[in-house]
């Protein structure tokens, strides 16, 4: 049960008690830690890990608080075994991708969007097309705290009229993950205008059936979107 832990070498990077979480998080999702099972305990964390027992400790009580560990009295810490809210909560916090795998996220998910947005216009139907617009009006009309989520949504129609059942769930995932970290924080009332006014082109684009002029429509704006994410993220050092 414990091969899946070894010694941390310390580096400046981070605070080491974010590491001993990543830590163990990896060994909790490797499979080899059933829910309900007993995990080591702190004084053996420490020795396996090489750092200090409040160190351990301090990450084992986040965990905990978390959701993802059960810290009984007398008895030792157990691991619930995780659900959905358990992970958004760890992929907000940037615990299980770090920070280099949160920015790799924002990237991929800019790439998927404007391939999607390309197959949408190949696709597009006057159906399809009726309801894009009906959600870029919701966009436009929407009080400033639904805005996050009528921006979504019209990314998940573009995604739902792609014609790709694949990058629809992958698209789907990446945004649930990025949406409950970052999105409420990026798009105050001042820049709500620039956001719905990128939406624009992209919503023509597809219209009128113009692939290249769509991706290049979704390409303008999610670079724009992904530099304020980056931003986000780099502001509050870890996501969430």
């Amino acid at each position: 049960m414990t091969a899946e832990l070894s010694r941390i070498k310390v580096e400046p990077r981070e605070p080491l008690a974010s590491e001993v979480s990543r830590r163990l998080i990896d060994y909790l999702m490797s499979g080899e830690v059933a829910p309900g099972e007993r995990i080591p305990s702190e004084r053996q964390l420490t020795e396996m890990l090489g750092v200090n027992r409040p160190t351990v400790r301090e990450a084992i009580k986040s965990l905990g608080f978390l959701g993802l560990l059960e810290i009984r009295q007398s008895s030792g810490t157990y691991f619930r075994g995780p659900d959905s809210d358990v992970l958004y909560r760890l992929f907000e916090l940037g615990l299980v991708l770090g920070e280099r795998g949160s920015k790799d996220l924002l990237r991929a998910r800019a790439e998927l969007e404007v391939l999607v947005a390309g197959l949408a216009a190949e696709a597009i139907d006057a159906e399809g097309a009726g309801l894009l617009r009906a959600r870029l009006e919701t966009m436009r009309t929407c009080a400033d705290e639904d805005f996050p989520e009528a921006d979504m949504a019209f990314h998940a129609t573009v995604a739902d009229l792609c014609g790709n059942v694949v990058l629809r769930d992958m698209l789907k995932g990446m945004r649930a993950m990025i949406q409950r970290g970052w999105i409420e924080r990026t798009v105050p009332t001042r820049g709500r205008q620039v956001a719905y006014d990128d939406h624009v082109p992209i919503l023509e684009a597809i219209e009128r059936g113009d692939g290249e002029a769509a991706r290049e429509a979704m390409a303008h704006h999610m670079d724009g979107a992904t530099k304020r994410l980056l931003a986000a993220l780099e502001q509050g050092g870890k996501v969430g």
